[in-house]
């Protein structure tokens, strides 16, 4: 698939086929055991949080945070999510809190700071079925050089000895910082892939080229 080059809303025209691997496929969040084969496929799991819903009219901080594919706003981590899946063939699942964040810029920078000097772990609203994957796509922004603390409530509630993490991440410069270490203490008994896909929240138009590359040396291409 071809695509366009990004205008400076970052604006993409993609135009998506209804196969499973296209970009707004309908999200397959659970495999019934009878699908065995398809347990060799990843899981994606992701938290993303963008900052309107509307395409329109945005303002600098929300086009820094969003990428527009055919008018729908999608958050940078969701963007690169949807990306993996459409490469990868596998199950997507977005982590959401009990309580929804705020979407004003500052609003919500400033609770992520709270919740982080206050080691508070948000609720899930619903947590994914690891048990029919072995390989776990774990993506999130890096806010105040670490993850929301919402990937914190996630990665202390399953035990997940022996399957694979790789981890991927948007960011305002600041890379992984230290959140790989992080999650391979939380999961000791984990496989985490230090080879992770971190993308710079300006340079969101080299993400398809960019993941596809990645995931050719991970050998999790389609």
């Amino acid at each position: 698939m071809k695509h366009p080059t990004f205008s400076r809303r970052r604006l993409l025209r993609l135009t998506c086929a209804a196969a499973p691997t296209g970009l707004f496929a309908p999200a397959v969040r659970f495999l019934p055991p009878a699908r065995a084969a398809e347990a060799k496929k990843p899981l994606i799991v992701y938290f993303s949080m963008p900052e309107t819903d509307n395409p329109l009219h945005m303002t600098r901080d929300e086009e820094n945070n969003t990428v527009v594919v055919d008018g729908k706003v999608l958050g940078n981590t969701q963007y690169v999510a949807m990306l993996i899946r459409q490469k990868t063939g596998g199950s997507i699942f977005r982590l959401e809190p009990v309580t929804p964040y705020p979407k004003e810029h500052r609003a919500l920078v400033s609770l992520a700071e709270k919740e982080q000097a206050g080691d508070i772990r948000p609720k899930i609203a619903e947590a994914p079925n690891l048990t029919a994957y072995d390989t776990l796509f774990l993506g999130y922004p890096n806010w105040w050089a670490d993850m929301p603390m919402i990937l914190y409530t996630f990665l202390e509630q399953p035990d997940l000895p022996g399957k694979t993490i790789i981890p991927f991440c948007t960011h305002v410069g600041s890379g992984f910082s230290r959140t790989i270490e992080t999650i391979r203490k939380k999961q000791p008994g984990a496989r985490v892939q230090e080879t992770g896909f971190a993308v710079y929240r300006q340079n969101m138009d080299t993400a398809p080229a960019g993941v596809a590359a990645w995931l050719r040396k991970t050998g999790y291409s389609l």
